[in-house]
């Protein structure tokens, strides 16, 4: 069977697990499964390139709102954060209000709040509705597979899922591309701007079509004091990392006191949750082998490799002079290997131990980041583009086995709950590695600056020769000393990313003995339980 990708392998899981219809609708058939199709995977395109395509409009965005681009990184991680917090409730507020009814609400309040995002005056306004979008966006990805699999007979499942995923691979590739185009062509508030026309569309059509196939609906307990918790300390853990390195981190009040906030509400949630007869998060699933060691493997490594999937395009456009266009295309490739391969990788996990095709993951994402660790300021599009075309093969054994391993052996009611579970950890620990990421990384800039400082001063030969060949050249002696600073910018910062990607690169090799901390899942049919979610 196809395969899910990147951001949705989990969430995807949640949905169809999450069907209650207790008789099973007839499968549509004719140009009904034709344009719902197209319309449920449109609404899954627009979302999955929302996660993608502001990367390397950062720059752009920031400059025009007045902030720094590392302030700028607020834009992903708010969106991410509150996805992630919104992905637990889908199966209770699909019970609630019906499939189609929370499927079709949750696409227009999306384009309402991407139309938002692009008017917003500030960043801080930008910031909350992006927020806002992350929360509303939470139940789309996951419901439309659940609506695509009822569309179809059981026997063309496959075919379902193939079509889906296609567009899960084809988003995060189109995603740099376009939004770099539309940045120096137009302008940033069109990469908003342009899910409007897309969710209206996806929206009536779905309405359409599957308004008359809508889930029965019953009423259950949410766990609002779960919840609230939930929102406080993740919410109070993010804003920390965001503005440590604004405040320099626990020399401040406020980064002390969001500290003190996030711990205690996470002990209290843990607590809460443990005790509670309906969490919104079933915390006894770590009790699980397969699944707190797939889980931690997960969340790690997509942690690392989002916040240098942020990072590389930060890189390139502030200090080695590309365009939002060009760091797009520079980026775009990430995605030809994966899919062709995953595909393949979905077809035969059932027939191999995952925790080899993970570790092989782990293996090449080392790679890959060792090879960006020997970037320099010299380097052409050519040489940084290599490894962000083998990245693409690491990315097509990441997801599906870790994925499988993290679900293999749980009860089939219980599943909703592990995928919520896990899915909300990965999306976490994305927002989280942006986050983390940006911050090393202008640590490590100002550590290189102030080392390569002090080779220049005036008393030195070399700095007295490269002043008076700028002074030659007109510029005064104040010009001369600001362009040397500049140079010692580029190659701090690039110092900085080497720093990032060679560390990256060791935690991806240490991951590699926790995938085989999970036990062996049985090679044979029977052992495709979590790799039947794909």
């Amino acid at each position: 069977m196809a395969t899910t990708t990147v951001d949705e392998a989990e969430a995807a899981t949640s949905a169809a697990a999450d069907t209650h219809a207790p008789v099973p609708m007839e499968p549509l058939s004719g140009s009904a499964r034709l344009w719902g199709t197209l319309a449920l995977s449109a609404a899954t395109f627009m979302n999955v390139l929302d996660t993608s395509i502001a990367n390397v409009s950062l720059p752009a965005i920031a400059g025009d709102l007045g902030v720094s681009p590392n302030q700028g990184t607020w834009v992903i991680t708010s969106f991410g954060v509150a996805n992630a917090i919104a992905v637990p409730l889908t199966g209770w507020l699909s019970q609630r209000f019906g499939q189609v009814r929370l499927f079709t609400a949750s696409v227009i309040l999306f384009v309402i709040t991407s139309w938002l995002c692009g008017l917003a005056p500030n960043m801080t306004t930008l910031i909350v509705l992006r927020v806002l979008q992350g929360l509303v966006a939470g139940p789309m990805i996951p419901l439309s597979q659940a609506l695509l699999l009822s569309s179809y007979p059981k026997a063309l499942a496959g075919l379902a899922m193939a079509l889906w995923s296609m567009t899960t691979l084809i988003a995060p590739v189109m995603g740099p591309l376009l939004g770099g185009w539309i940045t120096d062509n137009i302008s940033w508030p069109w990469i908003f701007y342009i899910n409007i026309p897309v969710g209206i569309g996806a929206a009536l059509v779905t309405w359409s079509i599957f308004r008359k196939r809508e889930s029965k609906t019953r009423k259950l307990p949410i766990d609002a004091i779960g919840l609230a918790l939930l929102v406080i300390w993740v919410g109070a853990l993010q804003i920390m990392l965001d503005k440590g390195k604004e405040l320099d981190w626990f020399h401040s009040g406020e980064v002390i006191a969001l500290g003190i906030v996030a711990l205690v509400g996470m002990i209290a949630f843990v607590i809460w949750e443990l005790t509670e007869e309906h969490p919104v998060v079933d915390l006894t699933l770590f009790k699980r082998r397969n699944f707190w060691a797939g889980a931690l493997a997960l969340s790690i490594g997509y942690g690392l490799f989002f916040g240098n999937v942020v990072l590389l395009p930060l890189w390139l456009q502030q200090y080695m002079g590309y365009t939002a266009t060009d760091a797009g295309m520079v980026l775009a490739p990430v995605g030809l290997f994966a899919l062709l391969l995953s595909p393949l990788v979905g077809k035969n996990i059932a027939k191999f131990d995952p925790r080899k095709f993970a570790a092989f993951a782990f293996a090449v994402f080392a790679l890959v980041l060792w090879m960006r660790s020997n970037f320099n300021t010299q380097a052409d599009e050519f040489t940084i583009l290599i490894p962000t075309l083998v990245q693409g093969a690491a990315m097509a054994f990441f997801f599906i086995p870790l994925v499988t391993i993290t679900l293999s052996g749980i009860e089939p009611d219980r599943i909703p709950a592990a995928s919520g579970l896990s899915n909300f950890v990965r999306i976490v620990a994305g927002s989280f590695g942006t986050s983390i990421a940006t911050t090393v990384w202008q640590d490590r800039a100002a550590l290189h600056h102030a080392q390569l400082t002090e080779y220049v001063s005036p008393g030195v030969g070399a700095t007295n020769s490269v002043i008076s060949g700028l002074g030659s050249a007109g510029l005064s002696p104040d010009q001369a000393l600001g362009t040397i600073n500049r140079l010692i910018d580029q190659q701090a910062y690039m110092l900085a990313a080497n720093d990032v990607f060679y560390a990256s690169a060791i935690i991806f090799l240490l991951l590699i003995p926790v995938v085989f901390l999970a036990k062996r899942i049985k090679s044979g049919p029977g052992s495709a339980d979590a790799a039947g979610a794909h």
